[in-house]
């Protein structure tokens, strides 16, 4: 008798949640930290302003993306609750409409219907609402909504990805902080990419590319617009 072994394999959707606040956080935290920091050096501030303008925006940006994202997040759980609320009351009111309705959907991606109804019966015999969660809404326990986990992940990231700028800015006052500055978060948004890149299996090199431009871009503007009104005031 032969028996049937357990084949897992290690996928990455289950890395959704997480690795999009995270690096999302720390991508922000980097970006709008040294952006602010290149903007007030620029217009000519002291070297205590430049810090404490720093140490405002890692904290104000780190509440900011735990509020937003567990909004965010939460108003998405909201959604598949209310769905899946649904889902259950129509089970229980109409088991032989979802029944033809979970083998309708089996059949479409190519069951033949005997077989297909089949299997939405015995699906429905063991787990009736998770066969048509899966199946008919699309949620699964892997991409489903975690409002806590994404909010305390985009806080933390945001504080780590905004430390780095202000640790460089700490360490190197003078003339050429802007410089320092902008070409060690430009550095560090390149990593970033290329570590989240490599995390989900994306292209490292399109990546890295991808937020050091963007970076670049925001740094830039933020810093003439700062030496812009430096020169007026």
């Amino acid at each position: 008798m032969t028996s049937v072994r357990a084949h897992r394999e290690g996928h990455r959707t289950d890395r959704i949640g997480w690795l999009r606040a995270a690096v999302l956080g720390a991508n922000d935290g980097i970006v709008s930290t040294a952006s602010l920091l290149l903007g007030v050096a620029a217009a000519g501030s002291s070297h205590s302003a430049v810090l404490v303008s720093g140490i405002a925006g890692l904290v104000a940006g780190a509440m900011s993306m735990a509020a937003g994202e567990y909004v965010s997040v939460h108003s998405q759980a909201d959604t598949e609750n209310a769905d899946l609320a649904r889902e259950r009351r129509e089970l229980e009111e109409q088991p032989a409409s979802e029944l033809s309705e979970l083998a309708g959907i089996y059949a479409s991606r190519g069951v033949a219907p005997e077989l297909a109804r089949e299997v939405a019966a015995q699906l429905m015999k063991h787990d009736a609402l998770g066969a048509h969660s899966r199946d008919e809404l699309g949620l699964s326990g892997a991409a489903s909504a975690r409002p806590v986990q994404a909010a305390m992940a985009s806080a933390a990231s945001f504080s780590v990805g905004a430390g780095l700028p202000l640790a460089i800015a700490a360490l190197v006052p003078g003339p050429g902080l802007g410089y320092v500055v902008g070409g060690a978060s430009l550095a560090c948004l390149a990593l970033l990419g290329a570590v989240s890149a490599r995390a989900g299996g994306a292209s490292v090199p399109l990546a890295a590319w991808r937020v050091t431009f963007w970076g670049a871009l925001a740094m830039g503007v933020t810093a003439a617009i700062g030496a812009l009104f430096g020169t007026v005031v």
